[in-house]
């Protein structure tokens, strides 16, 4: 059986076309800000419950493969056991996020870093108390940029807050300058 050239010079450009695909794909390079909001979740003896929480952030993306972010997290307000009062807490965190492309378009991350929590415990027989501190935080994500410019992402995080773990899942908004 024989080739023609002009099939194979066609079969050969759609490879290096679809090899090349990727090329053009936007340079994710650059600031980049968002918001989300989801659930946080606490599951510890003193306290099993969830509420709404909201998240901003703001970050640099240095190549494809990694980036810088920072954000303000409000965890919300969660009920502590037997009903006698409420955890409210709120952290800011600095995180490293490594990507991993799918696709042009798909992607999936992975974050490590520290947070600045704050924490109140507000029991009406007692009065309030406060804590504060750094621990670690890190999550997981998945990434769909529908252009350029706007993707969004699904994220569950982990923040460590001492001995007490408050996991967050959400759905985010990120735009690229």
């Amino acid at each position: 059986m024989r080739i023609s050239p002009i099939l194979a010079a066609s079969v050969l450009a759609l490879a290096l076309g679809a090899v090349s695909f990727g090329a053009h794909a936007a340079d994710p390079d650059g600031f980049y800000v968002g918001a989300g909001a989801g659930q946080s979740m606490i599951d510890e003896d003193f306290a099993d419950d969830e509420d709404t929480a909201f998240q901003v952030f703001a970050g640099y993306q240095f190549n494809r493969y990694f980036g810088a972010e920072a954000a303000y997290t409000d965890f919300g307000k969660v009920d502590v056991t037997g009903n006698v009062g409420e955890l409210e807490a709120d952290s800011w965190s600095l995180v490293a996020v490594g990507t991993v492309p799918f696709t042009d378009r798909f992607s999936g991350y992975a974050k490590a870093g520290f947070h600045d929590w704050d924490a109140e415990l507000d029991v009406p027989a007692v009065g309030p108390a406060d804590d504060n501190g750094t621990d670690p935080t890190y999550g997981l994500g998945l990434q769909y940029r529908f252009t350029d410019n706007l993707s969004l992402r699904g994220e569950y995080s982990r923040f460590e807050m001492d001995d007490v773990d408050v996991d967050l899942a959400q759905l985010q908004l990120r735009v690229d300058f």
